[in-house]
């Protein structure tokens, strides 16, 4: 893969940590095989129940797409179909037109391949989410654009792949309510109004007495400068876009593991996260290094091998290449496959053409969708009115699977509250 040239930003100087991975892109290598049924990108809830009946004919097939707001969206499609005609009918649906930040996941989905080849011997299942996380969301164009990302970012929040401190969780919690319930009314909210919304994972009564203390304090605030405030806030995380992969190192003393250089780190566990910025690589819940995209000249995945290539340093005479090991092919090819795309949507001026070659050796897989760069200007161009749309309101009634296995409590119900 090559780079265009650039500044790298800056690394941080402090180590970031962030929570026991669970239900990432890539599980661990000590989980059994079967763990790769399950949705390894998307936010799938375990309420989806089965179709009754799947085939409504031969050449149909009934979808359901699970929404951010906690809803569910059913429709008819054809079995020869793309992945990219069901995603244009949930975007029609929602009313959605920055669609580039976002996509239909079901395991490794694609939506330039047949759907019927992604998806065999099961429901026809898909969760709708946030693929590319913005580095800035104030320069995405419509409100509901921002909302939707909000939605997800929540989700992020409640079962812990986006950890936050306490002080964190309180404001962005009280930025939530006020975007969800508007201005704090005495007489409609009572002592204990926030005892059934969901804000974080171990959410405790104080917690939620300083979200109520800071709810009364942003009266006439609107639902969107709330939601501008919470991205504010949502953005300077460190785990803030950062899709996680199981990996171990592969070889010794390699320069990937500064705390390991004098020690074997063959087969040390560790985690790579893929960003906007580039490839991380933490270690006992510390970020220990950073690749950024100007940095790697290439990316490739041979077996269960993952290995990234990268520039030459200012006391370096020569480009070296660093190995991961993955739990297998299809683990090492997916996060190729993701490194490949945000590569090409953060940082390139447009898409890189797939080869034409009648007999070419690799993967022909290439991004496909627009670039960054592509998406604002294309966004720059919408002239319709501010479209009003109904918040959702994050209830703790019913349990759902979380990211580390255990179970969560948040569901979603629509209210009217408009823009």
């Amino acid at each position: 893969m090559t780079t265009e040239t650039g500044e790298p930003q800056e690394a941080r100087e402090e180590a970031e940590s962030f929570p026991e991975a669970a239900a990432h892109s890539t599980p661990k290598q000590s989980q059994a095989q079967s763990s790769l049924a399950e949705d390894s990108t998307s936010h799938l809830s375990s309420s989806i129940s089965r179709s009754p009946g799947r085939a409504l004919s031969f050449r149909t097939m009934q979808s359901r797409v699970a929404l951010l707001d906690g809803s569910e969206f059913t429709c008819t499609v054809e079995k020869r179909g793309r992945g990219a005609q069901l995603f244009d009918q949930v975007c029609e649906h929602v009313n959605l037109l920055e669609r580039d930040y976002f996509s239909l996941s079901y395991r490794d989905a694609d939506n330039n391949k047949e759907m019927k080849k992604q998806v065999r011997g099961v429901p026809w299942n898909f969760s709708f989410n946030v693929k590319f996380y913005p580095a800035d969301p104030a320069q995405l164009s419509e409100d509901i654009t921002r909302y939707f990302l909000c939605l997800q970012l929540q989700q992020d929040i409640v079962s812990g792949r986006l950890p936050c401190s306490f002080a964190t969780h309180t404001v962005l919690g009280s930025y939530t309510v006020q975007s969800e319930l508007g201005d704090y009314d005495p007489d409609e909210c009572g002592s204990d109004y926030l005892s059934q919304l969901c804000f974080a994972p171990n959410q405790s009564k104080e917690m939620e007495n300083k979200i109520m203390e800071l709810h009364r304090s942003y009266r006439g605030m609107s639902p969107a400068e709330a939601e501008m405030h919470f991205l504010d806030n949502v953005k300077k995380l460190s785990m803030y876009g950062v899709d996680l992969h199981h990996a171990r190192m592969v070889g010794s003393r390699v320069d990937c593991l500064p705390s390991a250089k004098s020690e074997d780190s063959e087969g040390v566990a560790i985690m790579l996260g893929v960003c906007s910025s580039g490839l991380l690589v933490y270690r006992d819940r510390l970020r220990i290094n950073r690749f950024s995209w100007p940095k790697i000249l290439k990316i490739s995945y041979k077996r269960n091998n993952f290995y990234i290539k990268i520039r030459p340093g200012e006391f370096d005479q020569f480009e070296s290449t660093i190995g991961f090991k993955l739990m297998n092919h299809r683990a090492a090819k997916r996060l190729w496959k993701v490194c490949v795309e945000h590569h090409c949507f953060f940082r390139l001026l447009s898409p890189e053409e797939t080869p034409k070659k009648f007999l070419s050796l690799g993967s022909k897989f290439r991004y496909s969708g627009r670039t960054q760069i592509q998406s604002r200007r294309a966004s720059a161009q919408i002239s319709r009115p501010a479209p009003n749309f109904p918040r959702c309101v994050s209830k703790r009634n019913i349990l759902s699977r979380s990211l580390d296995g255990g179970t969560g409590s948040c569901t979603g119900s629509c209210t009217g509250t408009g823009l």
